[in-house]
């Protein structure tokens, strides 16, 4: 298996380009919004997520480059873990498919299908094929899947929206996918409210985890618990737990000054077997 960063901040990137904070204004590079590639065996590919920043990350990836076909592409399918603008605005960026493939949870499928029409307005432009994201999963490449809910919060421009009362309240995702041939295993969580138990044995034995980095304290602006974040300094008292784990943090916010090795960049290659 293999698991590429393709952009390592959260919403607006890093810098911001309306923000003058001291690491704001310190930066020498550029943090683009948070997406991640998963391929089980290097030919076909996944997004998880899709951000705003999606056709610069593609261009820049020399394995999700098209080719050798005209219109062939290694992508297969995009896995949406919420419904946030930095995770789902580059679905728009992504018309040009043929087809494009993407899973999500009832509760984000009907924000983007009423909150905010961008699956229909996706539809008039390549053949969509709209899939629930449920709790397990089989994809091309010998890929498994496992989604677990994490939290509840609705991104603020569905806030007060009328949605279909069986679209439920899966809002925030945590996948674990596993390579069906080596048995190695990722997990993706860089929307996390909090460590819970039912978290806790789902990163169990997993070869590489990426966290929720969108802030490095708690009292950091604009507030982690108020935009539905776990803070680094509250994730990595129960990283002892899991000593054979590799956890990484990513999403960072523009505010967060947080380096070191376990913070991951743009185009970085974090599994690779």
């Amino acid at each position: 298996m293999r698991v590429r960063v393709l952009g390592s901040a959260a919403g607006g990137g890093a810098p911001q380009w309306n923000c003058a904070c001291a690491v704001c204004a310190s930066a020498t590079s550029d943090r683009t919004q948070d997406t991640v590639a998963v391929s089980g065996d290097g030919i076909a590919w996944y997004l998880i997520n899709a951000g705003p920043d999606i056709r610069t990350q593609i261009l820049r990836t020399p394995e999700l480059r098209a080719g050798p076909g005209l219109r062939q592409t290694p992508l297969r399918g995009v896995l949406l873990t919420t419904a946030e603008l930095d995770h789902t605005l580059g679905l728009l960026c992504l018309r040009e498919a043929v087809r494009l493939s993407v899973y999500a949870t009832p509760a984000v499928g009907a924000a983007l299908a009423a909150a905010f029409p961008l699956r229909p307005m996706l539809a008039q432009y390549t053949d969509l094929e709209w899939l629930e994201l449920p709790a397990e999963l089989e994809l091309d490449g010998g890929l498994r899947v496992r989604r677990l809910t994490v939290g509840s919060k609705r991104p603020r421009y569905a806030g007060t929206a009328r949605l279909p009362a069986d679209s439920g309240q899966e809002w925030v995702s945590a996948l674990r996918l596993t390579d069906a041939r080596s048995g190695s295993s990722f997990v993706h969580a860089t929307c996390l409210p909090a460590w819970t138990d039912a978290f806790d044995a789902f990163v169990d034995g997993a070869d590489e985890v990426l966290l929720d980095g969108t802030f490095a304290t708690g009292d950091e602006f604009p507030g982690a618990r108020r935009m539905g974040h776990l803070p680094m300094t509250e994730s990595r008292p129960h990283l002892a737990r899991h000593p054979h784990t590799r956890f990484r943090f990513g999403h960072l916010n523009n505010t967060n000054p947080s380096t070191g090795d376990d913070i991951v960049a743009d185009g970085q290659e974090i599994l690779h077997g």
